[in-house]
């Protein structure tokens, strides 16, 4: 049987998808940029670890909240200008965000920073899904999601060496020139995209609810992680418990509603959306947990400067790039399934080892773990990603998209807050128990280490758990049967 050939992507997909990509580029090299630089900020800021998470975790909720309002936008106005506005915004804040002169005021810029933010990257998948064949989505989407690879490779070095021969404060200033570009790009090269449902209307009250309930349950466990003798403590009960409340208050005003909301639930009943949901909302905390993790291990444990620590993060972001384009081949000629597997697996294999990092790890295997990690991650999110549109009509496009990107944020913000409180617990508890024994710096040194070892143990488990999901996603039976 003959090899059937990949058909090459048109030449004007290819330029917007590529314009895309620039605009997208600056919000996701600001995640990873912060996670190195929290060391500093802390110091700076005159803050904890858990304060300045909320910095990381108050950005990536934003960008959730942001993407159901996008998508009423997106219905009702011209792509190509909402999206130049939400850059020009994004580059305004990134400038605030420099300026900040405490740590209330820095995440209260970063909040507003996510939010144009999240109008970006919503956009950057949703205007190129109106004008994408299906047959070459795949091939799209790792193109679109070029952003998400760069940035855990450019990001931390970049970031490292602002930070190192700078301050903190270059890591925001240096989105100015990018905005500029990617505004001159939209407007010289971007087609127009014209309104996809002037009928639609925003669910304010369905966003606003979502949100609430998902601060509360991330105000809860940070609430619990400070507590070194009750991590069920009231006010742990008291935020987890009114989230929880809230979440089903949604499901009832989702029913109530008939789903005509901001992420109506009926999606739920299309097996690939809820799998594929599933999945990126484990591999948020699973993947992106560990991204917050990885430089404070390096930094506080091994003791190397910022841009020591950026530079020893490359070979993850390389693993990560060398996967991506055939991971994109693979979706559209085998289906998610068993893409997802396999990339599970290799995944296992470059976190396993980091339960058992210590104070004096060869760097070199090290090295070569994160790199083996880099592949394995590189092919899970997107794939998950993929397989949510499936099934869905091109007017549903929209809504699929709002709820598929609000899911994966909530998970990244899932991720840094859950990481950050078994960090802090298990510092706290190991200096408590262990008062005494050593020096002060001593017991600060092996608390850290064994919360940083908690973390990637929790990730290892997620990592195993989200093949659960990953055996409903499309597989090589489903693509043969399109």
């Amino acid at each position: 049987m003959p090899k059937e050939k990949q058909e090459k992507l048109p030449r004007e997909l290819m330029m917007t998808a590529w314009v895309l990509v620039i605009c997208a580029l600056p919000t996701i090299l600001d995640s990873t940029m912060v996670n190195i630089a929290i060391n500093k900020l802390q110091t700076d800021l005159s803050s904890s670890l858990n304060m300045v998470q909320w910095a990381i975790t108050g950005y990536v909720l934003a960008m959730a909240v942001a993407v159901s309002f996008s998508g009423w936008l997106m219905d009702h106005l011209n792509g190509k200008k909402v999206l130049t506005v939400a850059v020009v915004i994004f580059g305004a804040f990134s400038l605030f965000s420099g300026l900040a002169w405490n740590i209330e005021s820095f995440i209260a810029f970063r909040v507003l920073q996510g939010l144009s933010g999240g109008v970006i990257t919503m956009l950057s998948m949703s205007l190129l899904m109106q004008i994408a064949p299906k047959k070459l989505l795949g091939q799209l989407i790792a193109i679109v999601s070029t952003p998400m690879i760069l940035g855990p490779i450019l990001g931390p070095v970049i970031g490292g060496f602002l930070v190192q021969y700078g301050n903190w404060r270059w890591i925001f200033f240096v989105n100015v020139p990018i905005v500029i570009i990617s505004t001159v790009l939209n407007i010289t090269l971007l087609r127009n995209f014209i309104p996809a449902n002037k009928e639609s209307k925003m669910d304010w009250w369905g966003t606003i609810n979502l949100a609430a309930a998902i601060t509360a349950i991330l105000y809860g466990i940070m609430q619990g992680s400070e507590n070194i003798t009750h991590f069920f403590n009231t006010k742990m009960l008291i935020f987890t418990g009114l989230g929880l409340l809230l979440l089903i208050v949604y499901v009832i005003y989702d029913f109530l509603r008939q789903h005509q909301t901001v992420m109506p639930l009926r999606y739920f009943s299309h097996r690939n959306f809820t799998a594929g949901n599933i999945g990126v909302l484990l591999t948020g905390v699973a993947v992106n947990g560990v991204m917050l993790l990885l430089p404070l291990y390096f930094q506080n444990i091994r003791h190397f400067t910022v841009a020591e620590a950026g530079l020893i993060l490359v070979p993850q972001g390389i693993g990560m790039l060398i996967a991506r384009p055939y991971v994109g081949r693979l979706i559209d000629r085998i289906g998610s399934q068993l893409v997802v597997l396999i990339s599970l697996a290799i995944s296992l294999l470059g976190t396993l080892p980091l339960i058992f990092v210590h104070t004096d790890t060869n760097l070199i295997l090290l090295g070569l773990v994160l790199f083996v990690r880099g592949l394995g991650v590189g092919g899970i999110t997107m794939p998950m990603m993929t397989d949510v549109f499936y099934g869905f009509k091109p007017t549903e496009i929209s809504g699929v998209s709002v709820a598929n990107r609000m899911i994966q944020y909530t998970g990244q913000s899932l991720g840094s807050a859950i990481m950050s409180a078994i960090v802090t617990n298990s510092l706290m508890t190991y200096m408590k128990t262990h008062a005494g024994t050593s020096t002060f710096a001593n017991l600060q040194l092996i608390g850290q280490l064994k919360g940083y070892q908690m973390g990637f143990l929790v990730s290892t488990i997620l990592l195993i758990v989200i093949a659960i999901p990953a055996l409903f996603l499309t597989s090589r039976k489903d693509k043969e049967k399109v």
